[in-house]
């Protein structure tokens, strides 16, 4: 007989049997809930794993997933984004849009669900799109166990299947951002809203991660178990990293699992392949596991360091975007839940009558701990914690362990008899008479754990809003002959809850207080200084344009773009854009929404107001939403890798220092035999992302790269570095931190000027033949200027002559002096460089002081330029070439002689 056969065939356990396990005066519930499969709807439940055998009521000793739907579908919201092949659930509740999914379900109806969830209502969280895996792939999808391994190991999940144990657990993962809304009430994270209802708890059939280890054998000096998984995002793969011991340990249950609720993961959580790390927050559950790496120190992943962490609270979301060291400080890092517990019964908005309502309400919600600990006490105050009473808890997971030797469910061995951890929510009740809930303002509810952690009064705030466990508080409401009750909030972007309610009132939810005024207190109501918000419309315009109008000024002829919801005509200003035509052809016929404002001015926004031609209208806007632009799938590769209107991933596969301060990044293109296709002079948009918020970090760069160049991309980048004086650079901070092996994000190219070789250039599209270029530059501003100077120099034929003055404050901020001399020494004939210095050493043989008045005055001179045979390239820091500017027009040189990169 199988195992769950002999599960189905014994009887429920007394509650003498159960009361081995620690009970929560003045007592626990023996039975676990079970509200969603009573009376018919659970007689015909089968289970997923045997379609052959009935599971009854009266027969199960431990509870068993509640039936999912079987009219689920793609749905509508999904078909246009890359998801398009996900089957989902319409309850859930979207917490960031349509894409990527992140969700939860209604607080209702998930603890209606039992103790076990089913796949349609347990939470996801996705950073990106969800890789498609088919169904007759599973069983040869692989993954790796390397880095500090005597026995490194490649396995398929057949072979996984076949060559280990498998184990099946009920395990609850918890999303860190549990719980968030409410500290985005009180000030806004960088985090999106999640409500109380982050949390789920399943059936994982898998392997155990300690059995994997012991195979591959790690090494003395290995520390950690870092995880990656194969969903691609815009800064490298997800990953992710525990302690070795921890990963060892059997009590701590980290299993690679395949199978939730007896089915094959589905696609949202893993399909077919995931880590699941009971009793720390869901982030370190990897789905789509490829890649188990032991390492001595913690994983190095974009996603590890700059996600899951609770920095200190006084950290502001505006000081945390220049912190590189402090996100990489794994005293931040969170990895054990805290105890937390949230009252799902009384419902937020339900009512009570008090002309038909029974002698006691039953309150009623869940409660959890971290690191395997187990709830102890759950109490609740209605007289904000004068006095507390305590609640029942029942314990469902404590069935399991009530399993018989051997026994197996869904093909794994169930066996916890053995294992004091636990890794599930418990449920809590309490009968509060009525009239006492008539007389009281709120319920409150805190729990505790075996290590004696209570839930605080206060929030903690922190910058990504992350493990919130305050006491959680219904307010009641007496509105006659009815008691209403009210959550703290409701997730996403939905109103209401007593929080947002009372802040709008203008009260302080601060204050220890819940925000509300205290007897013979004056309110101090916290005002928020308003947001200065730069107006980017013409207010007397009042069109509204379809996107079929849009689509058809997608072109290099009257191009149209979209920023938040506004159409603008680039027509007549595809010659004054800074960045050259080629920018707003790439925006053309788009929503250009998110690289328009990451690298925009606010003086450049204010300019919008002049180009402004009309509305989007509401259906052509959630097209737009929908996703981005992606690549088309062409069977034959690209020759040449830039794309105008599309970002293209590229690899970082190497990093070399060439200063202090400044790196050359090589990227890996998408095949060995392809261009970067970036014409000489011009520039291409690189791209990260902010892990958390998905804020998008944009910067213009010039490669070092020839544009002959196959399969490689070299970027020469001054790392701006934070100081005491002052923040240092987002973008290049960003860069520095993200490991080997992770994707950024290219698009291009843009820039009005080109150099179409032996003296012929394009400035904004037109033509222009130049006998010498004037090339003045500072610190990595010598990019652009390298690159022209060297098809200069490398073309015998060329005849153009080059006068190269290079400014830095001290010789090691010379970039590229070793290639720059070479080249000139070979052709002294046509080109004269020139560096000075602004603080030099004593053995400086070279020019010193700034780029001023005097030395412009000396090697430049008034302009004699005729017929624009002269022209000046300015690249550099923004006082210098403001600086130069106003010098060259003092010397009589004119705006159009002069091009700024």
């Amino acid at each position: 007989m199988g195992g769950l056969s002999r599960a189905m065939s014994l009887q429920k356990p007394s509650v003498e049997q159960l009361v081995r396990y620690p009970p929560s005066p003045p007592a626990t519930e023996t039975s676990s809930r079970r509200e969603s499969r009573t009376g018919s709807d659970f007689e015909n439940q089968r289970p997923p794993y045997d379609e052959d055998q009935p599971i009854t009521e009266d027969t199960s000793i431990y509870p068993l997933p509640p039936r999912s739907r079987g009219d689920n579908k793609v749905l509508s919201e999904d078909l246009k984004t890359p998801d398009n092949h996900v089957v989902r659930d319409p309850r859930l509740i979207r917490l960031t849009g349509v894409h990527p999914f992140n969700v939860e379900a209604p607080l209702s109806e998930l603890f209606n669900e039992g103790f076990i969830t089913t796949k349609d209502l347990h939470y996801v969280r996705n950073h990106g799109a969800v890789p498609r895996v088919e169904d007759s792939d599973i069983m040869d999808w692989e993954f790796t166990i390397e880095g500090m391994v005597d026995n490194p190991i490649k396995l398929s999940l057949a072979q996984l299947l076949n060559s280990y144990e498998q184990v099946t657990y009920p395990i609850t993962l918890v999303c860190a951002g549990n719980r968030r809304k409410e500290q985005n009430v009180v000030r806004k994270t960088k985090g999106f809203s999640w409500g109380a209802a982050g949390l789920s708890t399943a059936l994982w059939t898998g392997v155990a991660m300690g059995d994997l280890l012991r195979t591959a054998r790690p090494k003395r000096g290995a520390k950690y178990v870092c995880f990656e998984g194969a969903d691609k995002l815009p800064n490298g793969y997800y990953g992710t990293s525990v302690k070795l011991n921890w990963a060892m340990d059997p009590n701590r249950g980290i299993l690679v699992a395949h199978r939730m609720n007896g089915e094959v993961l589905p696609p949202d959580h893993g399909k077919p392949l995931r880590v699941v790390v009971p009793g720390q927050i869901g982030g370190r559950s990897v789905k789509w596991l490829k890649r188990i790496i032991v390492t001595a120190e913690p994983s190095d992943n974009w996603y590890h360091i700059y996600d899951n962490r609770v920095l200190p609270t006084m950290i502001t979301p505006e000081m945390s975007a220049d912190m590189p060291s402090t996100w990489k400080d794994e005293r931040y890092a969170i990895y054990d839940l805290n105890t937390n517990s949230a009252t799902c019964y009384p419902a937020h908005d339900e009512r009570l009558s008090l002309a038909q309502s029974p002698e006691n309400y039953r309150v009623r919600g869940y409660a959890y701990a971290g690191g395997g600990k187990r709830v102890t006490r759950v109490e609740v105050t209605i007289d904000r914690g004068k006095t507390w009473t305590l609640a029942n808890i029942s314990y469902p997971e404590d069935e399991y362990r009530l399993a018989p030797e051997n026994e197996e469910l869904y093909g794994g061995r169930l066996d916890l008899s053995w294992r004091e951890s636990c890794f599930c929510w418990c449920f809590w009740d309490i009968n509060i008479p009525t009239p006492q809930l008539e007389a009281a303002d709120d319920i409150l509810v805190r729990a505790m754990d075996e290590s004696m952690m209570v839930q605080p009064r206060d929030m903690y705030w922190s910058v990504l809003g992350m493990m919130n466990n305050p006491w959680f508080r219904v307010v009641i409401h007496n509105e006659g002959h009815t008691l209403r009750f009210e959550h703290p909030t409701q997730p996403a972007l939905m109103p209401g809850g007593w929080m947002e309610r009372v802040k709008k009132a203008g009260g302080n939810l601060s204050n220890s207080h819940w925000g509300e005024k205290l007897s013979g207190e004056e309110e101090e109501a916290l005002q928020e200084e308003p947001a200065k918000e730069t107006c980017m419309i013409n207010k007397e315009i009042n069109r509204t344009i379809t996107l079929d109008e849009l689509k058809n000024h997608d072109g290099s002829i009257s191009p149209w773009f979209v920023v938040n919801g506004q159409v603008y005509d680039g027509t007549n200003f595809l010659d004054g854009h800074p960045g050259g035509a080629a920018s707003i052809f790439g925006a053309a016929g788009q929503d250009a929404s998110e690289e328009f404002l990451a690298i925009h001015s606010e003086n450049a926004k204010a300019m919008l107001v002049d180009y402004h031609i009309g509305t989007l209208d509401e259906a052509s806007r959630a097209i737009l939403a929908n996703g981005e632009a992606e690549a088309p799938q062409n069977s034959e590769p690209r020759l040449t890798f830039l794309q105008s209107k599309v970002w293209t991933k590229a690899i970082l596969s190497a990093k070399k220092k060439i200063s202090s301060d400044t790196k050359v990044f090589t990227f890996e293109l998408e095949h060995a035999e392809q261009t970067s296709g970036l014409p000489i002079g011009q520039h291409l948009m690189m791209r990260l992302r902010d892990p958390v918020t998905r804020e998008a970090i944009i910067r213009a760069y010039t490669p070092l790269s020839e544009t002959t160049e196959k399969g490689k991309l070299h970027v020469l980048i001054k790392i701006y570095y934070d100081t005491l004086e002052r923040k240092g650079g987002k973008m290049t901070q960003a860069l520095d931190a993200i490991p080997i092996g992770h994707f950024v994000d290219f698009k291009g190219p843009v820039g009005k000027f080109e150099y179409l070789g032996r003296g012929l250039c394009a400035i904004s599209g037109q033509q222009r033949k130049v006998k010498r270029f004037i090339m003045i530059c500072g610190g990595s501003g010598i990019t652009p200027i390298f690159q022209v100077l060297r098809a200069v120099l490398t073309d015998g034929e060329d005849l153009t002559s080059c006068l190269v003055i290079d400014g830095n404050r001290v010789e090691e901020d010379i970039l590229c002096k070793g290639d720059l001399d070479n080249m000139v020494a070979e052709n002294a004939h046509k080109c004269r460089l020139l560096y000075t210095l602004s603080q030099p050493s004593p053995s400086w043989n070279g020019l010193r002081g700034r780029i001023n008045k005097e030395l412009l005055e000396e090697e430049i001179g008034p302009c004699k330029t005729v017929n624009g045979e002269d022209l000046v390239l300015i690249c550099g820091p923004e006082p210098l070439e403001k600086s130069v500017h106003s010098i060259l027009k003092a010397l009589s040189w004119k705006d159009e002689d002069v091009l700024f990169f």
